[in-house]
């Protein structure tokens, strides 16, 4: 049984690096019969919840969800912040709903910048300490958006952190992110990477790239929905535990480097890095991963450079020197010149529930 395990353990660590090929490897042809399963569950509790079946809940402000229809990260965290920063700038008073992914609450829970990762998830710790407005988190996405309510009556508009398979919360506006894989090889879970069939795509109110617009691959099922591109900009590194101490990739030159990354695409990060021409030794790690003095280990005679998110975790470890690299999202408008904001706004204004 314990060989079983491991093998089966061995398999899932592989399975996201084959969902991105463009041929279907055997393995995943063996799992075409549950990916179909699932393709069923999905449709029979998205047709429950839309027709009444399964009770779903409206809060008094508007909602905007802002997911995934692929496993894994995309750049969620710092388009929300982005969302949250032009919301505010247009007169709103946003405030941020999560699940608390890799947290271990039970319950609904207020995040504030001290956190515990623990507890409450990284992401939100990292949208607590950048966004400035309410965080709260909870399996249960209405009971946060209430709670939140509660405590800040003054909120105007929620932003939820992930959530498009929430069906329970009622939303007004839905942004579907992809980064720069796109959608692999198309398929279901577990022989693809898609948590919903593409077709979900045509009930969106925008699909969102993180990646050049050249990257984006056409998606026929989101024909009639805007499709933007976004990128995520960082020029200064920042140390780690001192905010207030930064340099630029120059001053890195020449030291040993080792970058790590525990997100949705580690490659993106040191792809990011390399565009500044700094050589270092990569060490991916899963999304979430909850680390460990021994993780970080192997930089005890170099510089470690990470990304915000893992920081969260990583800060009370370490005991080398260590940098941050800060990114910031910038969304282009759609092709016919609509900025996302004005996507979001129109529909907000019109309080359409999907």
């Amino acid at each position: 049984m314990r060989a079983v395990l491991a093998l089966m353990a061995r398999l899932a660590a592989r399975l996201p690096r084959l969902w991105y090929r463009r041929r279907l490897a055997f393995v995943l042809l063996a799992l075409l019969p549950l990916a179909w399963c699932f393709r069923l569950t999905v449709a029979v509790r998205e047709a429950l919840y839309r027709r009444g079946l399964l009770p779903s809940y409206r809060l008094p402000v508007p909602v905007i969800v802002v997911g995934n229809l692929t496993v894994g990260g995309s750049g969620k965290t710092p388009c929300v912040l982005w969302l949250v920063d032009s919301l505010r700038a247009a007169g709103w008073q946003p405030g941020i709903v999560s699940r608390g992914h890799g947290g271990a609450r039970t319950a609904v829970h207020a995040v504030t910048p001290d956190s515990p990762p623990a507890l409450v998830g990284d992401e939100p710790v990292l949208l607590a300490r950048r966004s400035g407005v309410p965080v709260f988190v909870g399996r249960d996405r209405v009971a946060a958006g209430r709670a939140l309510l509660a405590a800040h009556p003054d909120c105007s508009v929620i932003v939820s952190d992930d959530g498009l398979q929430h069906y329970r919360l009622q939303r007004t506006v839905e942004i579907a992110l992809f980064d720069g894989r796109g959608v692999g090889n198309a398929q279901l879970l577990p022989a693809g990477p898609l948590r919903e069939p593409l077709s979900r795509l045509a009930r969106v109110t925008a699909v969102l790239w993180n990646a050049p617009p050249g990257a984006c691959p056409a998606l026929p099922a989101a024909s009639d929905v805007p499709q933007l591109s976004m990128r995520l900009v960082g020029r200064r590194f920042v140390a780690l535990g001192d905010s207030r101490r930064c340099c630029s990739a120059e001053d890195l030159r020449g030291k040993r480097l080792y970058a790590l990354a525990g997100i949705g695409d580690p490659a993106r990060f040191f792809a990011q890095l390399a565009t500044f021409g700094l050589i270092f030794d990569a060490r991916p790690f899963p999304d979430h991963h909850p680390f460990s003095a021994a993780d970080l280990a192997f930089a005890s005679d170099g510089v470690l450079l990470l990304t915000e998110k893992d920081a969260v975790k990583c800060a009370p470890l370490m005991t080398s020197e260590a940098w941050i690299l800060p990114v910031d999202a910038h969304v282009d408008p759609a092709p016919d010149g609509q900025s996302l904001l004005n996507i979001v706004l129109e529909k907000i204004n019109g309080r359409a529930l999907a």
